[in-house]
């Protein structure tokens, strides 16, 4: 595992370095430039339509999946550990400023994911079962050319390895520690128990995990559309209630993010010296967490029931702005106004989060947090185990799907028993190089978003 470790942080330092950075951000700024940051113009429109589209029960046609169901798969995979666990994290080694350059990253983010989209949608294809696929795989080959199929191969490959990390064995990971502290907040247990006990949790939801995935693009959709909503419901009120019972720590709190932003150790009491680690871990942890700029999302709405790639696009900016500016800010209030002794400069996930609330509400409120944190690491699973087998079936054709889904369901268990900090950081890392191809295609498809955008009107 050390040398695991060592090797990634190499890489890591390379693929999230200040080249990356200017990438993310320049692409968000060229896009956001060419159709008159749109996110910002139509935003008003977008969340009209969204809401609108979202409620509006029908049922889809085949090989496709409502716009509801779409956007409910595409949130199971974003609205996961990442708000919760990621957010501490970022938080913990960038300090309280980790959250601006979130909000930045966000802000710029809703124009990248909503490119993303509406190229999936505009270049998606059928397969071999009827069913819509898309991504970014496809709008590299549909709409840069067989030239570029290199590309293509190298995003699906990529994403076949990222979802065993980003999509399941750091969401199984999450729930485990939920699960231990929420234990451990109510009586001391036996180091034995808990290996058993995450044994025990790491399988069942294995098997759970597989009992969805078989069952294909309409399962998945129909769980998605029940249990996002759910679960983002019981996280946005406990939310909400800490920051009504502490109210005039609300400005505090805000006033330590901005000032955090540009001189962290003025914060952190020098925990957290460098500006640089405060924005990467910001940046880096928004995009695990919203996705955009990886381009994952779109797979789920290539699926959608819908002819107008624009309207779907609105779903992008809505996305990510309910996942980044509305959930991981709640979170980051939490772990700031309820987190006490926070050890900046360690790695820190989901026990920081579960601390803000029962520093407010008292030892209950873990048990709570314990369940929306299952619900959260459940559907990314399942969102994230549809974008492996899209990837997949990319390369290899659907032969593969029912193997593929069944091996990245007990993942689960490996992911029950590693480290935190170890499987944060590959996953962090194999973010980064799905970036850089999706980075690649959205650049040069600019133009074609831009047409898009023109004809809507």
């Amino acid at each position: 595992m050390e040398t695991i470790a060592s090797v990634n942080s190499a890489v890591n330092s390379f693929v999230w370095g200040v080249p990356a950075m200017i990438c993310i951000v320049g692409v968000g700024l060229l896009l956001s430039f060419r159709t008159s940051f749109i996110q910002f113009r139509r935003f008003g429109a977008a969340m009209k339509e969204t809401f609108g589209r979202m409620f509006h029960k029908k049922d889809a046609a085949e090989g496709t999946v409502t716009p509801f169901q779409a956007v409910c798969t595409a949130l199971a995979a974003t609205v996961g550990t990442g708000n919760i666990a990621g957010v501490a994290g970022a938080i913990a080694i960038g300090g309280p400023g980790a959250v601006f350059w979130m909000w930045i990253s966000a802000l710029l983010g809703m124009c990248t994911k909503f490119a993303e989209v509406t190229l999936a949608v505009h270049f998606r294809e059928r397969n071999s079962e009827g069913d819509w696929v898309g991504g970014p795989m496809y709008y590299i080959k549909n709409g840069l050319g067989q030239k570029w199929r290199l590309l293509a191969v190298i995003y699906a490959v990529l994403g076949v390895l990222t979802v065993f990390g980003t999509g399941n064995a750091t969401q199984v990971n999450a729930i485990i520690t939920a699960v231990d502290t929420a234990l451990l907040s109510f009586h001391p247990v036996s180091g034995v128990f808990l290996d058993r006990m995450n044994l025990i949790i790491g399988i069942g939801i294995a098997l759970m995990v597989a009992l969805v995935l078989v069952g294909g693009l309409k399962r998945i959709g129909g769980v998605a559309e029940k249990l996002v909503p759910f679960m983002a419901l019981i996280y946005v009120v406990m939310s909400l209630g800490v920051l009504l019972l502490n109210l005039n720590r609300v400005p505090e709190t805000f006033g330590m993010i901005l000032k955090g932003a540009f001189t962290p150790s003025a914060v952190t009491g020098g925990a957290v010296g460098s500006f640089f680690v405060c924005v990467k871990k910001g940046v880096s942890r928004g995009i695990f967490s919203n996705e955009a700029g990886l381009g994952t999302g779109s797979i789920a709405h290539a699926a959608s029931d819908v002819e107008d790639p624009i309207r779907q696009g609105y779903f992008g900016i809505f996305e990510v702005f309910a996942d980044t500016i509305v959930i991981c800010s709640m979170t980051a209030f939490v772990i700031l106004i309820g987190g006490e002794n926070i050890a900046y400069g360690a790695a820190a996930g989901a026990e920081l989060t579960i601390g803000g609330f029962t520093s407010v509400y008292g030892s209950w409120a873990s048990i709570i947090a314990a369940v929306a944190m299952c619900c959260f690491a459940f559907s990314t699973i399942i969102g994230w185990g549809l974008y492996g087998t899209r990837c997949l079936e990319f390369l290899v054709g659907s032969k593969a799907n029912r193997g593929f889904m069944i091996v990245y369901s007990f993942v689960a268990i490996v992911g029950a028993t590693m480290d935190l900090g170890v499987l944060w950081d590959i996953a962090d890392t194999f973010n980064g190089m799905m970036v850089i191809p999706n980075l690649i295609a959205l650049f040069l498809l600019s133009g074609t978003v831009v047409k898009l955008v023109k004809k809507a009107g």
